[in-house]
Parts: structure tokens; C-alpha cells; sequence
């Protein structure tokens, strides 16, 4: 478990107002209503953009519809289905979350074909949700591969990717993919309305991060929280958030990471002799050194040594 108290905005099923995606919204509504929702649906598109938000969104209208204000898109904090989908205790929905890497095994995909296979529920139908399902492994993928190959009569199932690494092809196959996007209008709406609905003083230039709607809010916070500056030294921001990774085992540390490379080597290309093949290679060791720390668990001084003697010897 997260060693982290995050405040309520890091967590989409906690989320009692839906921020934009009104259009998302009312096309699986009218596929839900016109009983056409497709048994497999995988929703695509970066972190952050409240993909996850939108779809619970859509499942509170569905069995919590005394609860649910329609006209603006929010839940009731007294709504008991909210405490007990919160809890994983709503019988019609299953949630697991592959960003949770530690935790999720073979085992929970066949304790979930267990329950599907045995229970049938007498009323309404079955959503099972698997957010940031690109980062489950591989077993854990193909034992959900056969699963999906037959849904069963009531049960639905929604896939997040966040695209943080490829998916296997065979899982995007065998799903009906929705791309969400956001268009920079959109982006900015949302991102101020999140300032203004939980009161935050935030620090990042809004148009200069190009980051999504969630992750500019929960970089912002964490940047703030643990003295993270932006134009402070590559090296130091980059030690800093390894340690704090490995302390608290959670992703959006490397997350922050790469994203601190991108503006540290958008910066640096208007201000530097280094040309931009140079820059892209600095990069690329970086990302993958990055990318090695968190599949292969090295050691975060071997990283930053290799990545401190790379940047200065070029």
C-alpha cells in the first residue's frame, strides 16, 4: 500500500465531479441505453486526462441513479454505492489496477474469472474494470486474454491504457478501442477548473507543461510538497525523485522524472552549442536508464552516476 496520504484529487474514484469529457459521456450512455456498449472496450489515451473519472462517472449514473445529478455531472458524497465502490465492496463492479504492480498477480485475473463464472447476478449487468492495464504482465495479460474471448452474458469490460508502454496486440485485438484526447481548450478548462473546485495554489506554467489535466495537478503538488524545482540541477531533481521512489514505490516518481528531462532538454536546446541529435541521444540514454531503474530494480547511484558522467562528457 502507498506509504502516501495524497490528497483526494490523486484518486479518479474519488472524484465526485467529472471535468469535461461530456462528449464521451453521452456516446456510452446512448450505446448503454440502445443496448449496443460493446463487451470489451479499451479507452486509450494519456495519463491524467480523466479517463478513469469519466467511466465511473458513467457507472454511478447507471446504479446510482438517485445519487447521480445528471445536469452537473457529479456524485453525492452520501451516496452509499460511493463508500462501497470505494471500499471494492459494489457487487456490480470489479476494479483492479495494474499500476498497483506489487499487488496484482495471475491469481487475482483467475479469482476474477471465478467470481464471474460463478456468480451471476440476478440483476443488472457486471463491469469489470482494469485501469492502467498496460502494466500488467504478461501472465496476468494472457490469463485475461481468454477471459475476454468469452465475456459471458452480463459482463462488460473496460481496459485503461495509458500508453506509459506498448500494449500486447492480441489485447487490443480482441477490444473495441475508444481514443480520448484533448485539445488544448479543453485542457486548460479542465486543468482551471480543478484549481478552483479543490482551491490549489499552483506553481507550473499551464500552457508551458503541455502535461494533462491530472498530472499537471498531481506533479504540481509533489513538485510543491518535496521542494522540487524545475530549474534546479538535472542531476539533483533526478536523485531526489529515485530516492523518493524507491521509499514510496509509487510510479508518478518517475513519471515526474521524465517529465523533468523533457523541459530540462527543451530548455537547454535554445540556450546550448549541443545540436539536436546530441540532445535526443542525452535523452534516450536517460529514458532508458530510467526505464531500466524501474524493470530491472538497479540501483538508483548506479543510474546517477551513469547519467551524471554522460551529461558531462558530452
Amino acid at each position: 500500500e502507498n506509504l502516501m496520504n495524497y490528497p483526494s484529487f490523486f484518486e479518479p474514484k474519488k472524484s465526485l465531479n467529472l471535468f469535461g469529457h461530456r462528449e464521451n459521456f453521452a456516446f456510452l450512455t446512448s450505446l448503454y441505453v440502445e443496448k449496443k456498449l460493446p463487451r470489451v472496450m479499451l479507452f486509450t489515451g494519456n495519463k491524467g486526462l480523466g479517463k478513469s473519472t469519466f467511466i465511473n462517472h458513467f457507472l454511478f449514473s447507471i446504479f446510482d441513479k438517485i445519487n447521480y445529478n445528471i445536469n452537473n455531472f457529479s456524485i453525492s458524497d452520501s451516496s452509499p454505492m460511493f463508500k462501497q465502490y470505494n471500499n471494492n465492496i459494489f457487487a456490480n463492479i470489479a476494479y483492479l489496477n495494474g499500476s498497483n504492480f506489487k499487488s496484482i498477480k495471475i491469481e487475482d485475473i483467475r479469482n476474477l474469472k471465478k467470481n464471474i463464472l460463478q456468480s451471476s447476478i440476478s440483476y443488472n449487468e457486471r463491469f469489470i474494470i482494469l485501469d492502467d492495464v498496460e502494466l500488467f504482465n504478461n501472465n496476468c495479460l494472457n490469463a485475461l486474454l481468454k477471459i475476454i474471448e468469452e465475456p459471458g452474458k452480463n459482463n462488460y469490460f473496460f481496459l485503461i491504457n495509458n500508453q506509459s508502454k506498448p500494449l500486447l496486440e492480441t489485447i487490443k485485438s480482441r477490444s473495441i478501442e475508444i481514443k480520448i484526447i484533448l485539445n488544448q481548450n479543453s485542457r486548460l478548462k479542465i486543468i482551471n477548473d480543478l484549481i478552483k473546485n479543490f482551491k490549489l495554489e499552483t506553481t507550473l506554467d499551464l500552457n508551458d507543461s503541455k502535461l494533462s489535466p491530472g498530472n499537471f495537478i498531481k506533479f504540481d503538488y509533489i513538485l510543491q510538497e518535496y521542494n522540487i524545482s524545475l530549474t534546479k540541477d538535472l542531476i539533483d531533481n533526478l536523485s531526489n525523485l529515485l530516492n523518493l521512489y524507491k521509499k514510496n514505490k509509487d510510479i508518478i516518481f518517475i513519471n515526474i522524472a521524465f517529465f523533468i528531462v523533457n523541459y530540462y532538454f527543451r530548455n537547454i536546446s535554445t540556450k546550448t552549442s549541443l545540436n539536436a541529435d546530441k540532445i535526443y541521444d542525452l535523452k534516450k540514454f536517460i529514458f532508458k536508464n530510467l526505464n531500466n531503474f524501474l524493470i530491472y530494480n538497479i540501483n538508483q547511484n548506479t543510474i546517477i552516476t551513469a547519467v551524471h558522467n554522460k551529461l558531462n562528457h558530452d
